[in-house]
């Protein structure tokens, strides 16, 4: 075969060097007997240069043959460890959350006791049991029901930071950005269905800011090293507008555009405790620490009590840990009551519009609004979020935005928009805490760091405060040898979460949303029958990025008749409800439809819509009675009340221009739903 290879080889390339007659009887050659192919072929050898090429010809198809080999040799190495780690990452048993409390009642002592089930607790217990400690991680409500949820879903080095490092010298901001510019990389990596790289767009209205931008953001792309997602790029005015519709020409210049990250922020730290629960650690939401232990004036453990049937217990450990976020201060003075308080809590709000706001795959930053604060403009899960605010706040469970906070997003980003920006277009809003912390041991006590800090108290209770959710792994290591070294605590290995993927992403590709289209169905219950439909682009695309391959899972549970979507015009499915239950320790509605399915965040009137539906598939799943369901609505609507209508002070004169009446009065929204639920019973 290589021979024939060869000779036409050598016959096309001196196409335009012989006879044609000659090459058609060349050509010939191939398809007549052996005896002539001799002959023809002596009178090949007798003409030196054919006999050369004929030569490089055979060798050069050869080199074609083997490279050909190898490629499909190593792409059929790829597709089976593909297959092999997507089996793998199916086959994991995720511990249910009966489980855990077992293993958190039966375990005498751990090696370490996390409190709190945000993104950094979460990536303490995980990075301690991939080391081989024995770990158990409690959360008061539900993993990422605080800060962690209600982030600006970026993953990034911080150019404001970068900013302020140059501007001021300052060390301690430029190491901050490194960090997170290292972090950034290695967070991509590990949940590739979860987080994606952004474009965003900086508008430039004078001349002076496009050098300045233009600038910065080439150190920003240089400080990235080999973790760069993109290059920066400088664009004018014209290719400005076609990039981002949306905003305004007037008295545009040009723009700068930059990569950042982003993510699904709860699922990414509902991830981290599945796949800290799958090492061996025992991660318990829903439980919360009532007291410390102590013995001879250490910490030895806590008294914990499971929120959701009142039961109390010891736990015991060589080490305790306080993860707790803006709540940190509140289990330090379990410990020693009059200890100073670490934790300057900040507000940061954003909002939810229609997609129209932002063009698919591009964001929009404002560098600096009127009074110096920076405003995003991002698109996410198929709306547009916008914010956020950076203003002193009381520590509260469930923050309220301030209808003055809404108001200063939509004034700020309508300077910079061509269309009307509305207050009745916000679909949801929503005010996370950010607990920036101070040192208590720094001689500074002014200064307020974005960097984390881990600090021991006198009796051994080690806090982690302040940071970023884009460095929660760094901040999780660093609390990790801090604890190794306190405990005396003997791993087996060094840190290795830099490789640890999340569940999910083992075996992912991007184009695995084509395979749920193409090899399933669901199956929607209407009224007395079933009827069957194709799984759509939407809803295949929404799965595969929420769950990875682990939407497998899903659509198999929607083959089974929970096939039908939770609400109009979202992709979510009756089937991720079941799902959030039986494989992501899920036990109440906001549980489910505010950080397993994000529809509270996105939409609070989809989601009070969705309610009933929820309630009924959540409490054939976990056998509840009609008090727990009128409980969890109530709790649900309450939240949901949070989300929909703006704080306003008694003082203020400032008044919406929505109509709020379909959205005020939280007790009539829960006796309809409550009615709601009755009825379809």
């Amino acid at each position: 075969i290589n021979a024939e290879y060869g000779v036409q080889i050598s016959i096309q390339i001196h196409t335009y060097l012989t006879d044609d007659r000659l090459l058609l009887l060349y050509l010939f050659i191939l398809r007549t007997d052996k005896k002539k192919q001799k002959m023809y072929l002596r009178g090949i050898y007798k003409r030196k240069w054919l006999k050369w090429m004929l030569g490089v010809g055979i060798f050069g198809s050869a080199a074609f043959n083997y490279g050909l080999r190898r490629t499909q040799a190593k792409s059929l190495e790829e597709s089976e460890r593909l297959k092999h780690e997507r089996n793998a990452d199916l086959k994991a048993h995720i511990p249910t959350r009966e489980e855990q409390l077992r293993n958190l009642k039966n375990k005498k002592k751990f090696d370490m006791l996390v409190i709190g089930g945000g993104a950094t607790g979460t990536g303490i217990a995980l990075d301690a049991a991939t080391r081989g400690l024995s770990v158990a991680l409690v959360e008061r409500d539900d993993f990422s029901c605080g800060t962690s949820s209600r982030s600006t879903k970026l993953v990034h080095g911080g150019v404001r930071y970068l900013e302020k490092a140059v501007k001021n010298f300052d060390t301690g901001q430029f190491h901050l950005v490194l960090d997170a510019l290292y972090e950034r990389k290695t967070f991509l990596h590990l949940c590739p269905h979860l987080s994606r790289k952004l474009p965003i767009i900086t508008p430039c209205y004078t001349w002076w800011e496009v050098p300045y931008y233009w600038a910065g953001l080439k150190i920003y792309d240089l400080l990235s090293g080999s973790g760069k997602l993109g290059s920066s790029l400088y664009i004018d005015r014209e290719e400005s507008l076609r990039r981002f519709p949306m905003l305004s020409g007037d008295d545009l210049k040009a723009s700068v555009v930059y990569y950042d990250g982003q993510m699904n922020d709860s699922r990414v730290n509902v991830s981290l405790a599945l796949t800290a629960g799958v090492h061996g650690a025992v991660v318990c939401n829903h439980v919360e620490v009532v007291t410390l232990l102590k013995e001879n004036n250490t910490v030895t453990g806590a008294t914990v009590k499971d929120t959701i049937n009142g039961e109390i217990w010891d736990v015991n450990a060589q080490v305790v840990v306080n993860a707790t976020g803006p709540f940190s201060d509140s289990i330090r003075k379990m410990d020693e009551p009059n200890t100073v308080n670490i934790i300057n809590p900040s507000s940061g709000v954003h909002i939810v519009l229609p997609d129209y706001y932002s063009p698919e795959g591009m964001g929009l930053i404002i560098p600096k609004t009127k009074d110096g604060r920076v405003v995003f403009m991002l698109p996410w899960e198929g709306k547009t979020i916008a914010g956020t605010t950076d203003s002193s706040v009381e520590i509260t469970t469930n923050p309220s935005p301030h209808e003055n906070e809404i108001q200063f997003i939509l004034d700020s980003i309508s300077d910079y928009l061509a269309v009307q920006v509305r207050r009745q277009d916000v679909l949801s809003a929503w005010s996370g805490i950010r607990p920036l912390a101070i040192d208590p041991k720094a001689k500074d006590t002014a200064s307020i760091s974005r960097d984390h800090v881990v600090t021991v108290s006198d009796s051994g209770l080690i806090t982690v405060a302040g940071g970023k959710w884009t460095t929660y792994r760094k901040m999780a290591k660093d609390t990790v040898d801090m604890a190794i070294k306190l405990g005396e605590l003997k791993p087996t290995n060094d840190c290795i979460t830099s490789n640890v993927r999340l569940i999910g992403s083992n075996g992912y590709t991007p184009s695995l949303f084509c395979e749920l289209a193409q090899n399933h169905y669901r199956l929607k219950h209407q009224r007395h029958f079933f009827n069957k439909a194709n799984i759509s682009q939407d809803i295949a695309q929404h799965l595969s990025h929420a769950y990875g391959v682990r939407a497998f899972l899903v659509c198999e549970i929607a083959q089974d008749g929970f096939g039908k979507r939770l609400a109009h015009g979202y992709p979510y499915l009756e089937a991720e409800v079941v799902y959030a239950v039986r494989y992501e320790m899920a036990v109440t509605l906001i549980d489910v439809l505010a950080r397993r399915l994000r529809l509270a965040f996105l939409d609070s009137q989809a989601c009070h819509l969705a309610l009933k539906r929820t309630a009924e598939i959540m409490a054939g799943q976990l056998n509840w009675d009609k008090k727990r369901i009128e409980k969890e609505l109530q709790t649900a609507l309450e939240v949901l009340h949070t989300m929909t209508v703006g704080r306003q002070d008694e003082d203020t004169s400032h008044k919406s221009d929505v109509d709020l009446t379909v959205v005020s009065g939280g007790d009539e929204m829960k006796a309809r739903a409550i009615e709601e639920y009755d009825a379809s019973v």
